[in-house]
């Protein structure tokens, strides 16, 4: 008779001749343990008395099981461990790869569609509406309806099964505001549901150009999906077709100029839903929308056409590139030098030259001074020694750049020269850094004054506007008195 390990054996042994193998020897193994005949039986209970009796296992046994059951999760693909480490990586599929490209980008849309079509359309939100307006619980605020929870409850169960998972006791929790009833605002909820809707609808849009599908745009993809929107929004109706490519150059700028600070070239799709801009640019669809408004939103026409119409007059030798001759005009024209110079030194220029896309974020710099994203960006020029921080040595040498101009300027006012000890010492009194020596970045954007100091050191212009602060604050509430 075989002993276990010859049976485990003459196992390993018919596993590796054939599975036909493997029958007979387990066969051949249990008749002659048990002293089954050649043929069988067919009483079971009789055949399990025979198979169920006491054996000793010993390691190397046990080791040789072990080995066996490896093997054949091996080959079956089961779980050989459960240290393994799950898949979690797949890379994108190469240029050359056409077929796992295309399959990519088909089940990317067909995901897409399915999560728009679980959003809610224009006739779900018009019965959301009036499901809302029925169940409102009076008495009215104002002219403002309320609901109380019950309602509340009542309306989630009526609504369209897409409308229910707005419908949540921590929304109506987030949604009060003091109501003595403890009620809320219908049409609060109402914008909230809307908001979210937009989100969505929004965030499947841009996914759309999203051609990698993970979670973040290219300046290409950005590019494309603020082109294809132009005939969507009224307001730029007026722009000629010619123009059409400046103007998405400008409007993408500002997205990749505060949203993607590293320059990595590409800005998270959650990023985008999360600032303002989109709202910026969709404001565009209101046909009324006032001048005012307009001039300040950069995504307007007229905002577009007047930062391009100021780069084409700076560009004296229509090259379609400033100089730093040509960009030393910007503005007033009272840009220190220096402060030119370290532009052209930190900033991408062809041939020491400046293209419209390193030009727009100059102005968007210019422009948002107390804005972290334009603080970076100064900072960069302002350390002059590249060490990470602001030295005494990085204020004198911005100070002197301007120093001429200034003391000029206090001379024919009647006013004491300035000396750079006094600068230094208000520069560093207005940031406030950790260590008394240097100024981090972190310390110029912490401060809340990041700006003026910025202003001290490059503009001649805001120099001058910070040493007559008291003198102009005086002027203005004299003229406001005549008024």
């Amino acid at each position: 008779m075989m002993t276990l390990r010859e049976s485990l054996r003459s196992l390993k042994i018919g596993r590796e001749e054939g599975s036909d193998a493997v029958r007979d020897d387990l066969k051949a193994t249990r008749e002659a343990e048990a002293g089954i005949p050649e043929e069988g039986t067919k009483d079971l209970k009789r055949t399990a008395e025979y198979l169920v009796h006491p054996l000793k296992v010993s390691e190397e046994e046990m080791r040789l099981f072990h080995e066996l059951m490896h093997d054949k999760d091996k080959e079956s693909g089961g779980d050989v461990a459960k240290t393994t480490i799950p898949t979690f990586y797949k890379k994108l599929p190469a240029e050359d790869e056409l077929l796992q490209q295309k399959l990519r980008e088909e089940s990317r849309a067909l995901f897409l569609q399915e999560r728009s079509r679980k959003l809610l359309d224009n006739d779900d939100i018009k019965d959301l509406w009036l499901l809302l307006d029925k169940h409102h619980t009076p008495p009215d605020t104002g002219d403002e309806q309320m609901i109380q929870y019950g309602d509340y409850k009542k309306v989630a169960e009526k609504c369209n099964p897409k409308c229910k998972q707005y419908f949540t006791a921590s929304l109506f929790a987030k949604l009060q505001n003091g109501d003595p009833y403890g009620r809320v605002s219908i049409m609060a909820l109402f914008n909230y549901i809307m908001r979210k809707v937009w989100l969505h609808q929004t965030r499947i849009g841009l996914s759309l150009y999203d051609v990698t599908g993970q979670g973040y745009l290219r300046e290409s993809d950005l590019e494309n999906y603020i082109l294809e929107l132009i005939p969507t929004l009224p307001q730029l109706d007026g722009l000629e077709k010619s123009f059409h490519s400046f103007y998405v150059c400008t409007a993408v700028r500002k997205f990749f100029f505060f949203l993607d600070p590293f320059r990595s070239g590409r800005v998270r799709i959650q990023d985008i839903l999360a600032c303002s801009f989109l709202d910026d640019l969709l404001e565009l669809r209101d046909e009324e929308l006032p001048k005012e408004a307009q001039e300040a939103n950069w995504f307007s026409a007229p905002s577009a056409l007047r930062v391009y119409g100021q780069y084409l007059n700076l560009d004296r030798d229509h090259n379609g590139m400033l100089s730093k001759e040509e960009l030393q005009r910007y503005g007033t024209g009272m840009l220190t030098s220096v402060f030119i110079d370290r532009v052209f030194q930190e900033c991408l220029t062809y041939d020491g030259e400046m293209d419209y896309k390193t030009y727009l974020d100059f102005v968007l710099a210019l422009e948002n001074r107390k804005e972290p994203q334009a603080l970076q960006y100064f900072f960069r020029i302002l350390d002059v020694e590249g060490k990470g921080f602001l030295s005494v040595f990085s204020l004198n040498y911005f100070f002197r750049a301007s120093s001429c101009a200034i003391q000029a300027q206090l001379k024919s006012h009647g006013q004491e020269p300035v000396n750079f000890e006094d600068i230094k010492d208000e520069c560093f009194d207005m940031v406030k850094p950790k260590d008394p020596t240097k100024i981090m970045l972190k310390d110029l954007i912490n401060c809340g004054r990041g700006d003026t100091v910025v202003s001290i050191l490059i503009d001649v212009n805001g120099f001058w506007t910070h040493e007559n602060r008291e003198l102009m604050v005086a002027e203005t509430m004299e003229e406001t008195a005549e008024v």
